[in-house]
């Protein structure tokens, strides 16, 4: 084995803590001085292999970095598609993701909830959980969106339920575009998943 080859071996050996990759560095580094070559072009074929193989090895590790926290993940959004909304007069539509099986908050208590604002096309313009920290409001006081609180009045503590929130129930002024945040228009639907954590004074008492 010649010297070069070691080198790419090791240079390998360091980036890829993976027995596989070892295992193929090493099929790499036999294969790179075939009978007739130069010792140059040699090097040059195991340099090109090795980075290739290190590229494959780490590109889906970024792809799961870049996937951002979610209530409902790609293999639950999935299935809702195949269930039945629940509908309300009021226009608003929903599934619940996870039943709840404490309380229901009554108006005017004050819950706190997880939540991941979307567009209908999936794309997150908010969310609780990117931000690190539960989001507080007092159901019915109209701190929130229509479509929002009238969702959570009907939620039980420990429940996941998406809810698909139409424009006249959204943000009649819209929401600017910002930093990996995407626009959304005056008066469009919104799909929110909300997570109801707690009720401060009921909850308590379920304990």
């Amino acid at each position: 084995m010649v010297a070069g080859c070691l080198t790419q071996q090791a240079f390998v050996a360091v980036s890829s803590t993976s027995r596989t990759a070892r295992r193929q560095a090493r099929v790499v580094c036999a294969a790179a001085q075939p009978e007739g070559t130069s010792r140059r072009a040699a090097l040059q074929q195991a340099a090109g292999l090795a980075a290739a193989l290190l590229v494959s090895r780490a590109a889906p590790v970024a792809a799961e970095e870049d996937a951002p926290p979610a209530l409902c993940d790609a293999a639950c959004a999935a299935d809702l598609s195949n269930r039945e909304r629940k509908s309300l007069p009021s226009g608003l539509q929903y599934i619940d993701i996870v039943d709840g099986r404490g309380p229901s908050p009554p108006t005017g208590y004050q819950v706190t909830v997880d939540y991941v604002a979307m567009t209908p096309e999936g794309r997150v313009f908010d969310s609780s959980l990117d931000k690190g920290y539960p989001y507080q409001v007092r159901v019915g006081a109209g701190q929130v969106i229509p479509g929002l609180d009238e969702g959570l009045k009907t939620m039980s503590t420990g429940g996941v339920r998406r809810l698909y929130i139409p424009g006249e129930l959204a943000f009649p002024k819209g929401l600017p575009a910002a930093a990996g945040r995407p626009r959304v228009p005056p008066s469009s639907p919104v799909v929110f998943d909300v997570k109801l954590l707690y009720i401060p004074g009921i909850s308590d008492d379920e304990e």
